[in-house]
């Protein structure tokens, strides 16, 4: 169980670090909405021919279809077009880093709408995370000047981060009620793509396409890998090690588009930025260790003026 924990946790990491670089080819003669509904309708034709392939079964009920579209349009949709809007007004680093504030509204959002109380490990590791993350783009973060665009830039990365954290409560809900993970992302992957179509359309943004290798190879990339196999594997540990934990695969996966941008890119790595991710490699120790584990670390390391005597 704890091999297959591990695996989907690191199967998230990686391949959701790598869609930054594949995302790069996708920015060009089709509209970024458009794009995103290419990519989850081509994930959806996926999930929808695996299913038939394995004969899982593919008939729900109105109400559980309800909560299939509200993970849709939660996970698989509005948060997808609010985020594509803000990069217009902030950088791609300056979005990571509100977009990993995520872990922090997923435990006030899991407390809000379970009653789970999280951690001091938890709590402590999502901190520590945070504050690394803003190390590690510490250069855009300093040169940042606040005027009404950036402004709404961040409020518009926020709300997107919102949204995603009540599409993490959604899925754990559907997880609870045992919903299938697979058939509960091939239904919400088509609501989505349908809602991000339809606002589209009343853009009157066009439905072209980019015929060019790069453009199809990483539309395929990002369907497969980004949408069917790393949301799959998070859902999974969303599931399994709960909403808080599970989402501080968003403060590690920059950390992984920055060594690929390293290696394809040519991005300098400076003192604060290695210092940044010691802070997230830290942060996400803390984040997987039990409360027992911590509690022994935290009285080995503890001053010893505070120990019992």
């Amino acid at each position: 169980m704890l091999k297959h924990t591990v695996t989907l946790y690191l199967s998230t990491v990686l391949i959701w670090g790598s869609t930054f670089f594949a995302i790069k080819f996708q920015l060009g003669e089709v509209p970024t909405e458009v794009s995103v509904a290419y990519r989850f309708a081509l994930a959806t034709l996926i999930l929808m021919v695996w299913c038939w392939l394995r004969g899982l079964p593919m008939r729900f009920g109105f109400r559980q279809h309800l909560w299939m579209l509200g993970q849709g349009l939660t996970l698989f949709g509005f948060n997808y077009l609010v985020v594509y809007w803000a990069t217009s007004d902030l950088t791609s680093g300056l979005i990571a880093v509100v977009f990993s504030t995520i872990v922090l509204m997923n435990i006030a959002n899991g407390a809000l709408f379970f009653g789970k109380r999280t951690t001091v490990s938890v709590l402590a590791g999502a901190l520590i995370g945070l504050v690394g993350i803003c190390f590690v783009f510490l250069p855009e973060l300093s040169s940042l000047e606040v005027d009404g665009t950036t402004l709404k830039g961040m409020l518009l990365s926020l709300l997107g981060t919102f949204i995603a954290s009540l599409g993490n409560m959604v899925s754990t809900r559907n997880q609870q009620a045992n919903l299938p993970v697979v058939q509960t992302n091939a239904y919400g992957m088509a609501y989505g793509s349908a809602a991000l179509a339809v606002i589209a359309l009343i853009q009157g943004v066009p439905f072209n396409y980019e015929p060019t290798l790069a453009y199809t190879s990483s539309l395929l990339y990002l369907a497969l890998f980004g949408s069917v196999l790393a949301f799959g594997s998070f859902l999974t540990l969303l599931g399994r090690i709960g909403a808080e934990r599970a989402a501080y695969a968003m403060v590690l996966f920059p950390i992984v588009a920055l060594g690929i941008s390293t290696l394809f890119e040519g991005y300098q790595w400076s003192l604060e930025a290695a210092f940044g991710v010691t802070l997230v490699l830290i942060g996400n120790i803390l984040i997987i260790m039990s409360p027992g584990r911590f509690k022994r670390f935290y009285q080995v390391f503890r001053p010893a003026g505070s120990r019992a005597t």
